[in-house]
């Protein structure tokens, strides 16, 4: 056992890390002034985070200070053209969803917009004091009036059935219908809003939404069903606010468009497409400008190696100069796109989040993080390459870490130069050699490099153990050929990967060897079971929110027609799901595993990990079964992610140091 298991930081009490104050969002003011921060506290009794808004000093001269204190929480922050606060909360109402407020620099906040079910998302104007916001209709409702009169007329009939009769009918964690997102519009002083017309049930909900600077013209997202697997997608509808007619809409087969952002002189679109993968091609994201008067499409990205997040445009007009977040090598880096084309990296290290751009152009704020450092609102020079930024005062600050961040490089079999981080605990030395945890991120289409509250080094590397973060095949930041290297085989090049990354990180002199363990989630969880399969070099496994049965995975996801598309036809091409499901080689398995899962998640549904944990057991490998009823695909209230923590070391601790098992407490 590590000699002081307890030790005195919040890291090696998982119930303070779990609760910690965490910064998620930022917003500007449109004339640069003032900077708001959505700050994430815990509730009572440890089943949620609640949401306030903060106001950042933008010269970082200040301490930042807290602006809203309801008990449900302010979420959403944006500003009106003339500066007043605008953002969601159900503070005052027994209808658990969310109303859209408004509150000036000075004075009390008011109700700007009711709407029975809850606001679900919104944008302002820049320029005008034109808003949109999206809100559900039941099927038949033409207004909120008559949307209110039916669900009374449900609720006295105690009906809470849904009618499906296309499409998706759940997403993550929520079931989808009965009501239908639509997309409204109004003066924020008037009362009369124009409805735009529904949104169809999918992942698109409306808060996926902008209005050109001068409020005529709007821009959302909106889903499409069709024949499965090709023709159900996502577009984006630009439509005129007054009438609702459609101007122009943004769509392909295959594709998904989403984030639409007006340029600043409203004569432009730009959106994210990616072009969805099928059996033989990964999938393909970029950025896109629509010219909304020719509708001539612009690829911004044409050539660039790496996947786009966040994008903000210029505020100027006529500049077209727009700044994005991409992954590169283990980073987050801010990159800007000048009007001839260039991109330039801005950052070197970190993670970037939440971009904002100061009205003259010159000034980004940002949310930094790092596998180091948990995110903290930031200000960089928006035309400075190879900056470091410099951090504004904000809640949620950490105390020293209990331990050190290095890398790992490696060659793969291919001859790919893989890499991967490694966390050291303090101490960490040939005469004290660390037993190592091997942790697989999920996706698979992303990398290590964000802070993550889910699942950090930290916690473990508090308890004495080393932790590798591979980046293998199919992690985005390592160029187009690292997503075609793995794709297609889920279980086979990305495991030898990340073996490849192990043995490297075994070889080191501080790591021992003869005590390692793999945990993953997600995706991750599936290698974890499909490691289980292939290899016994380690003590435990640890498989979270995996998928376990291809085949049964593929008609349960929220998704099934982009799994068709990635796998093709479950009943004619059989032979495709059966290459890499784990569930065909369960006698193989003897390490024993942690299996966890939420309830309510509709990604990969829990009777994945329902079925892993009665295989295990008809083969007598030994496992155990932690089993979240209310949690989604992640782990999110405090209290159970503390729990987690607390089952997951406890059961490394058994397995790997040879402690006797024990539960946590609360179980």
């Amino acid at each position: 056992m590590p000699e002081d298991p307890s030790g005195t930081t919040d890291f090696h009490d998982v119930s303070s890390f779990a609760s910690w104050t965490r910064v998620v969002g930022l917003t500007l003011s449109p004339d640069g002034g003032r900077l708001i921060a959505t700050v994430q506290s815990p509730g009572s009794g440890g089943r949620t985070f609640v949401p306030a808004l903060w106001e950042i000093d933008p010269t970082g001269e200040h301490e930042a200070r807290r602006l809203t204190w309801s008990a449900r929480g302010e979420s959403s922050p944006a500003f009106t053209a003339d500066g007043e606060l605008l953002f969601l909360s159900g503070r005052d109402r027994t209808d658990p969803g969310p109303e859209l407020w408004r509150l000036p620099e000075h004075g009390e906040a008011r109700v700007a917009v009711r709407h029975p079910g809850g606001i679900r998302g919104f944008t302002s104007a820049r320029s005008t004091g034109t808003i949109a916001y999206s809100a559900g209709l039941l099927p038949g409702a033409l207004d909120a009036e008559s949307s209110a009169k039916l669900r009374k007329v449900r609720s006295a009939a105690g009906v809470n059935a849904i009618l499906y009769e296309s499409g998706a009918t759940r997403y993550l964690g929520r079931d989808l219908g009965p009501e239908e997102p639509h997309v409204f519009v109004r003066e924020i002083d008037r009362d009369a809003p124009v409805n735009l017309g529904g949104l169809g049930l999918g992942w698109a909900t409306g808060a996926d939404t902008a209005l050109s600077p001068d409020g005529t013209r709007i821009a959302y997202t909106r889903n499409i069903d069709g024949r499965i697997p090709d023709e159900n997608r996502a577009v984006v509808v630009v439509a005129d606010t007054g009438t609702g007619e459609r101007l122009h809409v943004v769509d392909g087969l295959r594709q998904l468009h989403y984030r639409p952002v007006f340029t600043a002189d409203g004569a432009g679109l730009v959106c994210h497409r990616e072009l969805q993968g099928t059996y033989d091609r990964p999938p393909h994201e970029t950025l896109i400008r629509t010219d909304l008067v020719t509708g001539e499409e612009t690829d911004l990205l044409a050539g660039f190696e790496h996947w786009p997040m966040e994008v903000s445009l210029s505020p100027v007009p006529g500049d077209d100069t727009l700044w994005f977040t991409a992954g590169e090598q283990g980073r987050s880096p801010v990159f800007r796109r000048d009007p001839d084309g260039t991109v330039t990296r801005l950052t070197e290290s970190g993670a970037y989040s939440g971009l904002c751009v100061s009205p003259d152009g010159r000034t980004l704020y940002a949310l930094r993080s790092g596998l180091d450092a948990p995110p903290r609102p930031v200000r960089l020079n928006a035309a400075g390459a190879g900056q470091e930024p410099a951090v504004l005062p904000s809640p949620g600050g950490i105390g020293a870490l209990p331990g050190t961040l290095t890398e790992v490089h490696t060659e793969a079999e291919d001859g790919f130069p893989l890499r991967g981080w490694l966390a050291l605990p303090a101490g960490a030395c040939a005469e004290k050699r660390a037993p190592l945890l091997v942790c697989v991120h999920g996706g698979p289409h992303i990398s290590w490099s964000a802070w993550s509250w889910q699942w950090n080094p930290w916690v473990f590397a508090a308890r004495g153990y080393a932790v590798l973060l591979p980046d293998p095949a199919l992690s985005t930041g390592y160029g187009r050929r690292m997503l075609e290297r793995g794709w297609g085989q889920w279980g086979g090049r990305p495991y030898h990967d990340v073996m490849a990354l192990t043995d490297a990180a075994v070889a080191r002199s501080d790591i021992d060897a003869t005590r390692t363990s793999l945990a993953g989630a997600s995706y991750g969880g599936y290698l974890a079971n499909r490691v289980a399969t292939r290899t016994d070099r380690f003590k435990a496994i640890v498989s979270c929110s995996g998928q376990w049965d291809l085949r049964s995975f593929q008609s349960e996801t929220d998704s099934p027609w982009q799994f068709q598309r990635f796998l093709g036809d479950p009943l004619t091409q059989p032979e495709r799901y059966e290459a890499d499901s784990p569930h065909l080689d369960v006698a193989r398995i003897r390490t024993p595993m942690l299996v966890t899962h939420g309830g309510k998640d509709y990604r990969v549904p829990v009777t994945q990990s329902a079925a892993l944990f009665q295989d295990l057991q008809r083969f007598e490998v030994p496992v155990k079964f932690l089993y979240f009823p209310n949690e989604n695909h992640g782990i999110t209230a405090p209290g159970n992610l503390a729990l987690r923590y607390s089952a997951i070391l406890n059961f490394l601790d058994h397995h790997v140091l040879g402690a006797q098992w024990r539960l946590p407490e609360v179980l």
